[in-house]
């Protein structure tokens, strides 16, 4: 498969990661009467991450976020020349899939994306009101246990076919944990694609939700490495299932 269409299928990927993570968190979390909640959030998520996993990860390996890129890079599992295309292609996803929310929730009278639109956030801007110092520990975390998941169901030693069941359930997971501190990040795309149109405090918070997903996708790989080896594919679908 050339560079050119997988990062075609990242776009695609993270695109609906935001608009149907985010979408769900924008549009449907407290709508009144039916409001889906955190727990639906946090399905919401994981299920972004599952289908597309299904759909195009056999084309580009599901990456959907650099914090997965570069922890699959420092695991030994994927090009790092490819590194750079792959970001590119998750942001440019994510701003996407923020434009898309963006129409669709500036549709309602009284809409205002500075009042969060989803955004990522730290101290006054934490659902819960957590410190820095919490939501950068929550996000290093989160994303380092994200990642060995991935390395772990995408090893060839491990059972072929359900990866991206465990990875999707494993992120919905995160986001139940996560959601009251952050507002759960994990993955720099999504943070971007929606700070961007929130802008003022959500852009000048976004270097937490790039540094501390970062540091703990690549804490992850080199642990996963050293201590199990790099038997695996470079994304989502295990190796046989890949043509």
């Amino acid at each position: 498969m050339n560079l050119s269409t997988k990062c075609f299928a990242e776009v695609f990927g993270t695109f609906w990661l935001v608009l149907g993570g985010c979408g769900s968190a924008v549009l449907a979390a407290k709508f009144p009467g039916t409001g889906i909640g955190f727990l639906g959030v946090a399905l919401a998520f994981g299920l972004t991450v599952l289908t597309m996993a299904y759909a195009v990860g056999h084309i580009s390996g599901g990456h959907f976020n650099p914090a997965v890129s570069v922890g699959l890079a420092f695991g030994g599992r994927f090009k790092t020349a490819e590194l750079i295309p792959y970001v590119v292609s998750q942001v440019v996803g994510g701003l996407l899939g923020g434009l898309v929310l963006y129409i669709i929730a500036s549709g309602q009278a009284g809409f205002d994306p500075s009042a969060g639109f989803a955004s990522n956030g730290y101290g006054d801007h934490s659902p819960g009101g957590y410190s820095l110092l919490a939501c950068l520990v929550t996000e290093v975390v989160m994303t380092y246990m994200f990642i060995m998941i991935i390395l772990g169901g995408t090893d060839e030693r491990a059972p072929t076919g359900f990866a991206p069941l465990a990875i999707g359930l494993a992120l919905t997971l995160i986001h139940l944990i996560s959601i009251p501190v952050t507002n759960t990040s994990v993955n720099p795309a999504r943070s971007t694609g929606v700070a961007f149109f929130a802008g003022g405090w959500a852009v000048g918070q976004l270097w937490l939700f790039w540094v501390a997903p970062i540091v703990g996708a690549a804490a992850a790989g080199l642990t996963y490495r050293v201590l199990f080896g790099k038997a695996a594919t470079a994304g989502i679908v295990p190796k046989k299932d890949f043509k």
